[in-house]
């Protein structure tokens, strides 16, 4: 990727797009000249409403899932990925890769599972300075009668797009 000096333009070769600025009048314009040479003008104000749009909703969301069930979503995302996994158990590190949070965090999140008695901590056999985390019956319950949550039904959104789009969407997430 190529910064021009002075300028917010950029030219991606891995993409082929070229992006021109052109500070005319507020807000700034985007000319995005794609890999056939077809112009098309994106107002970035309109994309910044949609981001908006988005982190309000999951703010919604996660307010109405904590008032409802008292849980949070990274807590309610620790629960469903314990499902996931073979016996219902993990470790907090593949916890904390899941969940992409730092490990202080990932320790809070996990004691009050723990308070709830939807998880608990078992030393590893083999290594005594690791433990297990294990979903515990109540909290496979808890799970099982938790509504589907927006994360799950925008999972099953992506599952639909064809993989050329997911990487789309994920390059420009990237950025």
């Amino acid at each position: 990727m190529n910064l021009i000096k002075g300028c917010h333009c950029f030219h991606s070769k891995r993409c082929k797009i070229d992006f021109k600025c052109h500070t005319l009048s507020s807000p700034l314009i985007f000319i995005v000249l794609n890999k056939y040479g077809l112009k098309q003008n994106i107002d970035y104000t309109d994309i910044l409403i949609y981001i908006r749009k988005i982190v309000r909703s999951v703010n919604i969301e996660t307010k109405r899932i904590q008032r409802k069930h008292d849980i949070s979503i990274p807590q309610l995302l620790t629960l469903t990925f314990l499902k996931k996994q073979p016996d219902y158990q993990s470790t907090s590190t593949n916890i904390k890769n899941y969940l992409m949070l730092n490990s202080s965090t990932v320790t809070g999140i996990l004691t009050r599972l723990e308070s709830k008695n939807w998880v608990v901590k078992i030393p590893s056999n083999n290594d005594k300075r690791s433990t297990k985390i294990i979903l515990t019956i109540q909290g496979l319950k808890f799970l099982d009668a938790t509504p589907e949550i927006m994360h799950d039904v925008l999972s099953q959104k992506l599952e639909k797009l064809s993989p050329k789009k997911l990487k789309e969407l994920q390059i420009s997430f990237e950025y």
